[in-house]
């Protein structure tokens, strides 16, 4: 498990949470069932390697005066127009309550069926699943490698090995592989139809 160091901050202060980013750390709370939140805030470098390496889903052992929390990331928010995190929330889990969390798809291996000139889909690429804190992929692979022309991936054909139940219809379909467009034959006039014509130039008529 990630180890993230935090300190807590002066909360409602603007020129604090201003002097914080300039710092190169980003503002954050932490907060949990069975304990008051915490205004904290965390270095930007340390927080994106562990999201980076382990993923957004991934448990992270916090320290904060001391203490040690199992946290999970709750919430990011970005700055519209920089697209730079502003503000993160982390959660204090409990490691023997299940939790709900959405879990990326990924698709891996070459499909048979476009390599055949078929046309890979992927209608979900999220998936919300219910685990143990410590059961939580840091993303789910799907191997597509034998998926041939009108075949489909359904999330009921995904292996849990029982270490997360998902909160989708199992029919759900998660990738697909249609068939090549056909191309219209494009004509560049109509074709006539088989015979002589009425008149033509040159031929040679028996006088009266």
């Amino acid at each position: 498990m990630a180890l993230l160091q935090a300190q807590e901050r002066a909360e409602g202060k603007r020129s604090t949470v201003r002097k914080i980013r300039e710092e190169g750390n980003i503002p954050a709370v932490l907060y949990g069932k069975n304990m008051k939140s915490k205004a904290i805030f965390v270095n930007a470098a340390d927080f994106m390697k562990i999201i980076r390496e382990n993923g957004r889903n991934s448990l992270i052992t916090m320290e904060v005066n001391g203490e040690e929390h199992s946290v999970m990331l709750h919430d990011i928010q970005k700055d519209p127009l920089r697209n730079e995190i502003i503000h993160v929330d982390f959660h204090v889990v409990d490691m023997k309550t299940e939790v709900e969390v959405n879990v990326n798809v990924h698709l891996v291996g070459e499909a048979l069926g476009v390599k055949d000139g078929g046309v890979l889909q992927q209608p979900l690429h999220q998936l919300s699943i219910r685990a143990l804190p410590a059961n939580i992929p840091s993303s789910i692979e799907v191997d597509v490698s034998n998926l041939e022309i009108g075949q489909v991936i359904t999330v009921g054909d995904i292996q849990t090995n029982d270490k997360y139940e998902i909160n989708h219809e199992p029919t759900e379909v998660i990738a697909s592989i249609l068939p090549p467009k056909q191309e219209e034959e494009i004509h560049s006039g109509e074709q006539q139809e088989p015979g002589q014509p009425e008149a033509m130039e040159g031929r040679e008529t028996t006088p009266e």
